[in-house]
């Protein structure tokens, strides 16, 4: 596994307890969260490019060349916007063909 980025740990701070949101989900919470995640893989040669947005209840993950998405399930998963993202990301690495692992402090990565 490869160090994609650190976490933002600010995050937490726009969870919906603490934001005004009315989205379900804690959309600004996912947004804080995967903006560390638009950065480029230094020990890959040549390096490889990584991005990860939203979009609605769908998040959209990008290695390289390998796209994979995920959905916010609120029902499904949990009403936590913290576990539904941990688990749209592991939808969306497994279908780009990646690994994904997500620590106290860093995000890895094993393109």
């Amino acid at each position: 596994m490869i160090k994609l980025c650190n976490r933002n740990l600010a995050a937490v701070e726009k969870l919906p307890s603490k934001v005004q949101d009315k989205s379900g989900i804690g959309s600004h919470y996912v947004d804080a969260f995967v903006a560390p995640m638009n950065a480029a893989i230094p020990e890959t040669n040549p390096p490889v490019r990584v991005s990860c947005k939203r979009k609605g209840l769908r998040l959209t993950l990008r290695v390289g060349t390998k796209k994979g998405e995920g959905l916010m399930r609120r029902l499904t998963v949990s009403k936590d916007p913290v576990i539904m993202l941990e688990a749209a990301l592991q939808e969306a690495a497994q279908a780009a063909g990646v690994q994904l692992q997500i620590t106290d402090t860093e995000i890895l990565i094993a393109p």
